[in-house]
């Protein structure tokens, strides 16, 4: 009999920070439309119709972000990986704020 198959969680990582969160992003500049769909390891996955040239993908990565989860676009930083897929994004809200931008962003990574 064989064992019963072990469920893999894959879970965004959220790092709480003093001025807010700094989390993961992959993108996939190019895509046929602008959308957040689910993680990509342990980074959330954005698709984006934006090509990755003179920084139209890193603006277009921050307006669905704002736009997502409801902030504006001057409280979300890229702080790494700018010619990357992979980056490090901050978001900066106050310590009260925090908790529902940590289940908003649960929500989306659930896809």
């Amino acid at each position: 009999m064989n064992p019963a198959p072990r469920a893999f969680f894959r879970m965004l990582s959220i790092q709480k920070h003093s001025s807010g969160l700094v989390f993961k992003v992959h993108v996939q500049p190019g895509a046929s439309r602008n959308q957040v769909s689910g993680l990509h390891g342990d980074a959330l996955k954005l698709k984006l119709t934006a090509p990755p040239v003179e920084g139209k993908a890193n603006k277009a990565c921050i307006g669905i972000l704002a736009e997502a989860l409801g902030i504006p676009k001057t409280s979300i930083e890229i702080v790494s990986g700018h010619t990357s897929r992979k980056k490090n994004i901050r978001v900066s809200c106050s310590a009260s704020r925090t908790p529902l931008l940590c289940k908003r962003l649960e929500e989306l990574s659930a896809g």
